[in-house]
Formats: structure tokens, sequence, C-alpha cells
């Protein structure tokens, strides 16, 4: 998993948390959508936990250009933004969940279980 979130604290916490998570192995850390998107391209993660509110690009548009690629990871938008305009943002632009920060304990590993099951097992008719 590859973090991308402009505040060093909550990359910090959010890193050593998920880190203590069996299931999850966090490859890198981005404190910009640019950045983001390089670390991507060169560590293929196979999800990226946003945040929307980024230094220069936000992060729904660094969501779109990820999905753009081959193989393009899943993304997980986290961020402190709940409305409705936010999250149907995040879908046109391919996330494929999105969470508040507030609920980082409670959602975030059923969401990542659910993004990281095999196609056949989400119920969704492959591309």
């Amino acid at each position: 998993m590859l973090l991308v979130d402009d505040n060093p604290l909550f990359l910090e916490e959010a890193g050593a948390w998920l880190s203590r998570q069996a299931e999850v192995e966090v490859v890198g850390t981005a404190t910009s959508a640019s950045e983001g998107l390089a670390l991507a391209a060169r560590l293929r993660p196979r999800v990226v936990l946003m945040d929307v509110a980024l230094p220069g690009l936000n992060g729904i548009e660094a969501t779109r250009r990820l999905k753009l690629s081959p193989n393009a990871p899943a993304v997980l938008i986290l961020t402190l933004y709940g409305d409705a305009a936010y999250r149907a943002a995040a879908a046109a632009a391919g996330a494929e969940e999105f969470l508040c920060k507030s609920e980082l304990a409670t959602e975030l590993l059923p969401s990542l279980r659910r993004i990281c099951r095999p196609v056949s097992e989400r119920g969704e008719v492959p591309e």
C-alpha cells in the first residue's frame, strides 16, 4: 500500500498503525499527489490510500490519472471531507472506496479486504 497525504504526522501514525496489521504492507509514503503518482509508477502498489486535499494537484485528479495507467492500483480515498460532492467526484475518478478519516480505525481494514478480493468474489463482471 502507498499512503498519500500532506500531513506528515498522519502519514507517520497511519503508517505505524497499518504496519501492525498482518495483512497490510506499506511500501511507501508521499506528501503530494505528484510524488504519489511517481511512487505509484515506480513501486506499483496494489492499493493507494489517497487524501483529497493535497498541495498542487488534488487527490481526486491524482486518482483519475492513476486510473489511466495500465494495471492501475485500487484507490481508497481517505479524507476529512465526507460530503456527497466529494464522494461523487471520487467515484467518477475511479476510486474503489471512500472513507472519512474519522472512520480509519473501524472501516479501513474492511474496505481494504473488499477492494483486494478477486473480482469473482466481489460479484462484479470483469471488463
